[in-house]
């Protein structure tokens, strides 16, 4: 089963990664919009979790290969990875993010860019491997060791400044190694990271989240990142209860959807488990997905 989808974004060679499965709480994942409404949408389990995709997004760049997000990793001990149901994301051992990867002939080492969009477990747990040395037990190194790895500044920075309502998605094993192997380019707000990928600031979610724009040869694409973490998530009200300061997600939303519809952007889900990007188009009720692209089922090759 293939764990990849390729597609251009003008001259942008670009693919889906399919990283793996996590379940979150529906409730939490559709805040105040009723349970009799989500599941129309998304059919939880018996713990009332839904599934989510864990989708990375690789760039094949001029200045070497791109790498959006990076999963959960492999470091997690089984009571955690029993809690957000994960399936398939390679715990221990080697991730299915790498097993994607493989099987579009690259590996970690030829990455040279990551770029997350926020530090949550689930978009930065991959950042760091956990790697046994020899005589001195077990250590935390960065997964792609040739990467310059980007992330907002202020979002680090809110990373390690947790309180009791963040802490438990923020994982001080998924950044600092990567501070201590000084691979960090921290950004200052929004703006071009290469010719052609630029940081737009999202905030929502978290105070810095970020989406990721490629735009090349009058055609553009965003990785959503948590700000529309699925289709479900379309209609604007439809905010994650996980969103810190929702009624700012609800403005990144519009302002991003009103450039996209007109457009005609290319929009890329990090989770939705069904449908991996779209094209947005005018609607009658305001904006439609068009050209669906649905993601391999989750699961490993």
């Amino acid at each position: 089963m293939p764990l990849t989808h390729s597609f251009s974004i003008g001259a942008f060679r670009c693919h889906t990664l399919e990283a793996g499965l996590q379940r979150l709480d529906g409730g939490a994942m559709f805040g105040v919009v009723p349970r009799t409404l989500w599941t129309r949408r998304a059919e939880p389990d018996d713990r009332n979790r839904i599934p989510l995709a864990m989708r990375c997004l690789l760039v094949e760049h001029p200045d070497g290969l791109v790498l959006i997000d990076t999963g959960l990793g492999n470091k997690e001990e089984r009571k955690f990875l029993d809690i957000y149901g994960v399936e398939n994301a390679g715990s221990p051992g080697p991730t299915q993010l790498e097993d994607a990867l493989r099987e579009l002939g690259h590996r970690p080492r030829d990455i040279r860019w990551v770029i997350n969009t926020h530090l949550h477990f689930d978009h930065a747990g991959g950042n760091t491997t956990e790697e046994a040395v020899p005589g001195a037990g077990r250590d935390l190194k960065p997964t792609f060791p040739n990467a310059t790895y980007v992330v907002q500044r202020g979002e680090l920075e809110f990373a390690r400044h947790t309180n009791e309502r963040t802490r438990a998605s923020y994982l001080p094993p998924n950044f600092e190694p990567v501070d201590r192997a000084h691979q960090w380019n921290l950004l200052e707000g929004a703006g071009e990271i290469l010719p052609g990928i630029s940081a737009r600031l999202t905030p929502g979610h978290v105070p810095w989240h970020q989406s990721i724009m490629l735009t090349s040869g009058g055609e553009t694409g965003v990785f959503l990142g948590d700000l529309i973490p699925t289709t479900a998530h379309m209609p604007l009200p439809w905010i994650m209860g996980y969103d810190l300061e929702p009624l700012r997600t609800l403005e990144s939303r519009r302002a991003l959807l009103q450039e996209a519809v007109s457009g005609g952007w290319q929009l890329i889900f990090e989770h939705d488990p069904r449908v991996a990007m779209g094209r947005l188009v005018k609607g009658e009720a305001g904006a439609d997905l068009a050209d669906e692209v649905l993601a391999p089922k989750p699961g490993r090759a």
